[in-house]
This record gives structure tokens, C-alpha cells and sequence, in this order.
């Protein structure tokens, strides 16, 4: 029995041994690997170097989180790290560990120290992304923008948020971002955004609420979002209201494209008046049928490119350069025309008629043997490119926009030269009665050189701004010289001011025809009206009065 008990406890005790033994081997091994967890979570880049070296390495979902924890650290670098990323600019070298990142001029330069790279780059790789990480580097870059203290970042970042959509979470940042913005075009436009954003939600309420809150918008966005909303809602009342909300816009927008319309009218009517206004003093108040007009301005346009030719590395000041210098030339060729033919014809319009001809087809072939027969392009001032967006359904194209200012300074300074100056008082004393206005000692012969000279520099100043719509060739002056005409009957031969009124008067007429019955059938239609006017006032709107009207 003693020898039993003794066994037994030898046992309990070697059992107990190795029991201890195996506690204190577990307990060793679970703090080897906590050391072992600390000293890993320690080498865990948590600074803004570290984490960019890190977009080198692992995987795509690893980088996707790599990228959050940079944009978190919300340094000024992260948003052009971010951006290169995604537009595949950004590079790294496996050995050296080193990111950089490749400019629009294909020069690298270093992700941390934003320094360019002069050593070998022959071992840089571009680090690769897909479409999902492509999509998460989008929307953290709109992010990042977000707090961007230059307005039009600002903007864009809400832009292109309101294109790519929102999720909770930009939501939520979006959200807090316009509690603080102050400017009201970037706060409307994250309204719109939050709102097309609780369209899914799932509270009928507040659906309603974000088709109200859309109701006025004219993002093309929120027109779609809507539509959708109208027919695929499962609330009938969201359904409605939006429906409603459709059709506000809708209203609007027929609004704005009644403006617009009228805006491409009077950007025709400028071109028409720039091109007639000369017109009005040669035929109007001289008598003279001169079918050469539109060569003046053949001209004018071909001074604007020979200007550009001589000073290409100044384009954006050729058209000051050539408009006086298109004047005086073409002015000059006038007084020549005047001179050499038209004053042997004063009194014979028909004979005027045939020479100008004549003259026309002389100076066409001049330039075609000039300057080729072939069409010259133009290049457009920096200045006079894009145009002003007034809102996501009006712009209006600045090239346009200056050569309607254009035309009116040329009318007012037309207008003022007439009514306020010498010269203006001797050609309407011509004009009404030349045997008396000799009698007084007018040198009638002079002013009617200089009068037709005056008619012909501003054709030629017309010729610059048509060379900022279309080509410049020898043919560039037949396209207008019938419309010319049809501007100085239709206001009243030999008035400036029914000249404004037909030039604007007609651009506008021909604008609202060409929807419905196209640009050559509304030409005709508008020139069949215009007979029709002539038989009923046969000298235009506002015809002459005194002895000029008499004769």
C-alpha cells in the first residue's frame, strides 16, 4: 500500500513538472510573439514619407488603404500624389524605394522632396492601379479639393463629384464642407450634389425634399436624375414631384434658349452691320452702286494675316495692329476706285454698277495672284477664345461677344465723324445738294474721294473681324456684299440708323427661321420678306428726309 501511494505521488510529481514546464514555454512563446507584433506594428509607416514609399509595395487593396491614410495626413503634397496616381504618373524604383513623379513635360521629379530627379531612371516602373482604385483616387482628389482655398479647385472638386456621384462617406465630408462655404455658386452646387444623393434614400419624405431642392437646377445631372426619378420611383408622390420639378426646368431652359437665340441673332446682325455700314455711306449717301464692297473687306482680312505673318510671336495683339492698318489700306484703294473710275460715273448708277464689277473680278484675281487662290487661316487671339458660361445651358463665344462690341464702336465712331466733325458736315451738304454746297466753297470732288475712302476703310475693318469667324480667301467678300445691300434698303438708304436697326433687325430674323427651315432656305425666306417690305415702304424703315429724300 505505501509502496502504491509512494508511485502514485512520483507521478504527480513528474506530471506537475512537465505541466509547469509546458506553461512556461507557452507563456515564453506568447511573449516572443507579442515582442514580435510590437516590433511589426513599430515599423509601420504612420508619416507622410513612409506611407508614399509604401504605394510601391503590396497590393491593390493594401494601396487603396495606403492612399486613405495619406489623404488623412491632409499634407499640401497628397493631392498632387493623389492626382498622379490616378492620371498613371507615378513611378517607383523596387531597390532604392524611391517614388517620383512624371510632369506634363515628361520630366520626373521626387514625391516627397517635390525635387526634379537627375540620376538614372531607367529602373522607375509606373505603379499600376485599376479601375476601382482609379474611382477611390478620384473621389479622395474631390476630396482633398474640397478644402482648397482657390475657389475654382473648389469647384471643380464639387463638379466632378456631382459627375462621379457620392457615397456616404464623400457625402458626409461634402456635407460638413458646405456648413463653412461661403461663396454661393460652390454652395449651390454642393447642394445639388447632397441632393442627388438622398434621392436614394430610403425615406419617401426625404426624397420629396431632394426633388424640391432640384426643382430650379439646370446641371445636366440633375435633369437626368430626375428624369430617372419620374418614372422608376416606387413612390408615386416622389414620382409627381418630379415631374413637376421636370417641367419648371424645362420652362427655364426654353428661357434661356429664347436668350440665346437672340444673342446668335445679334452676333449675325454685328457681322451684317460691320459689312453694311460702309455700304451706307457709298450707296447711301454718295449714290454710288459698288459692287467691290465686299473686295475692300477681302482686304481687310488679308491685312490681318499678313500682320500675323510678319509678327507671329505677337497674335494676341494683331488685330490692334490691324485694324488701322486695314483702314488706311483699304481707304486708300477706295480713294484710288474713286479717283481713277467712279467720278466719271457720278449720276449713272447703272454704268457704276458695271464698273465696280468689273473692279470686283480685278481685285479678286489680284489676290489669288498674291497670295494664291487657296483659303488662309487666321489664328485667334488668346483673348478672343472660349467663351463666358453663364449657366450649364448658356454660353456665349467671346470671338462673338468682342465683334459685336466691335461693330457698335464702329457705328457710334461712324455716327460721330458724320454728325460731329468737318468733314461730316461737307458730305452731307454734298449728299443734299452738291451745286450749292460748291457754290459755298465745298470742293465737292475731295469730299466725295474722301467719302468713299471713309466708306472703304471701314469695309476693310469689317474684313478683320470676319477673319475671326471664317477663312480668309478671294472669294470672302461675295458671301456678304448681297446681304450688305439687303441691310442698307431694308433700314433706309443713306441712314445710319436704320442701318443698326435692318442689320440687327435681320440677324435676328434669320436666327429664329434657321431651326425650322434651315440656313439656306431662311436666307431665301428672308429675302422674300424683305421684297415684300419694299412694296409696302419702298424706302426702308426709316427713309431720308429733306432734300435728299427729294432727289
Amino acid at each position: 500500500m505505501m509502496m502504491f501511494i509512494s508511485r502514485f505521488f512520483k507521478s504527480f510529481a513528474a506530471v506537475f513538472v512537465l505541466f509547469c514546464t509546458f506553461l512556461l514555454l507557452c507563456t515564453s512563446a506568447a511573449s516572443s510573439f507579442a515582442q514580435t507584433e510590437t516590433e511589426a506594428a513599430a515599423t509601420i509607416p504612420v508619416d507622410f514619407a513612409g506611407l508614399v514609399e509604401q504605394l510601391a509595395t503590396g497590393s491593390l487593396s493594401e494601396r487603396g488603404d495606403t492612399v486613405k491614410q495619406i489623404a488623412l495626413l491632409k499634407d499640401p503634397r497628397s493631392t498632387i500624389i493623389i492626382a498622379a496616381l490616378e492620371q498613371g504618373n507615378l513611378y517607383s524604383d523596387s531597390e532604392s524605394k524611391k517614388v517620383v513623379i512624371k510632369d506634363e513635360h515628361g520630366n520626373f521629379v521626387d514625391a516627397i522632396a517635390q525635387s526634379a530627379i537627375t540620376s538614372d531612371i531607367s529602373n522607375f516602373k509606373k505603379i499600376p492601379v485599376n479601375n476601382s482604385l482609379r474611382n477611390q483616387l478620384r473621389s479622395l482628389s474631390a476630396q482633398l479639393n474640397l478644402s482648397s482655398p482657390d475657389e475654382t479647385v473648389r469647384l471643380g472638386a464639387v463638379k466632378r463629384l456631382l459627375n462621379d456621384g457620392l457615397d456616404a462617406e464623400s457625402a458626409a465630408i461634402l456635407e460638413e464642407q458646405a456648413k463653412t462655404e461661403s461663396v454661393k455658386t460652390i454652395k449651390s452646387a454642393m447642394a445639388i450634389a447632397l441632393a442627388l444623393f438622398e434621392l436614394k434614400n430610403p425615406d419617401e419624405k426625404i426624397r420629396i425634399a431632394a426633388v424640391d431642392s432640384l426643382r430650379g437646377s439646370l446641371e445636366p445631372e440633375a435633369r437626368s436624375a430626375l428624369t430617372e426619378t419620374s418614372t422608376a420611383d416606387e413612390s408615386e408622390a416622389v414620382r409627381n414631384t418630379a415631374i413637376s420639378a421636370l417641367k419648371s426646368i424645362e420652362n427655364t431652359i426654353s428661357y434661356y434658349r429664347l436668350g440665346e437665340t437672340i444673342f446668335f441673332g445679334l452676333s449675325l446682325g454685328s457681322v451684317l452691320l460691320l459689312s453694311a455700314i460702309g455700304l451706307a455711306i457709298t450707296f447711301g449717301v454718295m449714290g454710288v452702286i459698288n459692287m467691290a464692297h465686299g473686295e475692300l473687306m477681302m482686304i481687310g482680312a488679308y491685312c490681318t494675316w499678313v500682320i500675323q505673318q510678319i509678327f507671329p510671336n505677337h497674335i494676341s495683339y494683331s488685330l490692334l495692329m490691324a485694324v488701322p492698318t486695314a483702314f488706311i489700306v483699304a481707304g486708300a484703294v477706295g480713294v484710288a476706285i474713286e479717283r481713277g473710275v467712279i467720278r466719271f460715273l457720278y449720276g449713272r448708277p447703272l454704268e457704276t454698277l458695271l464698273a465696280t464689277f468689273g473692279l470686283s473680278l480685278v481685285l479678286q484675281q489680284a489676290a489669288r495672284s498674291l497670295f494664291s487662290p487657296l483659303n488662309r487661316a487666321v489664328s485667334l487671339p488668346e483673348w478672343m477664345s472660349g467663351s463666358l458660361t453663364i449657366n450649364p445651358v448658356l454660353s456665349i463665344t467671346y470671338n462673338r461677344l468682342y465683334i459685336l462690341i466691335f461693330a457698335i464702336l464702329i457705328f457710334f465712331m461712324l455716327l460721330m465723324i458724320l454728325k460731329k466733325t468737318s468733314l461730316g458736315l461737307k458730305v452731307r451738304a454734298v449728299s443734299q445738294n452738291r451745286t450749292m454746297a460748291r457754290a459755298v466753297g465745298v470742293r465737292a470732288s475731295w469730299v466725295d474721294a474722301l467719302t468713299f475712302g471713309l466708306g472703304s476703310g471701314i469695309a476693310g475693318v469689317a474684313g478683320v473681324a470676319l477673319s475671326q469667324l471664317t477663312n480668309v480667301g478671294p472669294n470672302l467678300g461675295q458671301a456678304y456684299i448681297i446681304d450688305s445691300f439687303m441691310v442698307v434698303v431694308f433700314g433706309g438708304v443713306g441712314n445710319l440708323w436704320g442701318t443698326l436697326v435692318g442689320a440687327m433687325g435681320l440677324g435676328i430674323i434669320n436666327k429664329f427661321l434657321e431651326p425650322y427651315a434651315g440656313a439656306v432656305l431662311a436666307k431665301v425666306l428672308v429675302l422674300v420678306l424683305l421684297i415684300l417690305f419694299i412694296q409696302k415702304k419702298p424706302k426702308g424703315m426709316f427713309p431720308q428726309k429733306g432734300r435728299a429724300a427729294a432727289d
